[in-house]
């Protein structure tokens, strides 16, 4: 499969008084095309959590802001796996319009337990799924 695409259109609701998008808003239009990503790949973050009481939790994020996003804007969010570890991965986020970059999210998910917040293995097929994403 390797690097999955999400467009996404921005509305006012996500911008300031200039038409600017929110910095933070980037983050969150990240978190759906991560959801995204996984779905396409043949899973989601509900199920997982469901059948096997695991979470993705975000332990660090790395955003370049090139160029600001902008009302109306129809964004690509490019989604690639990066390094995929024992309780970890690594994925890197591209945000472009019509092809130019405007933004690079870098972002460390740990897997963790829910009914104690350790650190945990994906069990199989999810390891699967996330290379999907390579």
């Amino acid at each position: 499969m390797a690097a999955h695409q999400l467009f996404v259109r921005m509305y006012y609701e996500d911008t300031d008084a200039g038409g600017v998008v929110y910095h933070a808003q980037y983050l969150a239009f990240a978190e759906r095309a991560r959801s995204e990503a996984l779905r396409a790949a043949g899973a989601s973050a509900a199920s997982l959590a469901r059948e096997h009481g695991i979470v993705f939790v975000v332990r660090r994020l790395e955003a370049d802001y090139v160029r600001p996003l902008r009302l109306d804007d129809l964004v690509c969010i490019e989604t690639v796996l990066l390094e995929r570890r024992g309780a970890s991965a690594r994925l890197k986020q591209i945000l472009s319009v019509e092809g130019e970059h405007r933004a690079t999210l870098t972002v460390q998910l740990a897997f963790m337990r829910m009914s104690d917040g350790k650190p945990t293995r994906l069990p199989e097929p999810w390891s699967g799924v996330l290379d999907r994403l390579a």
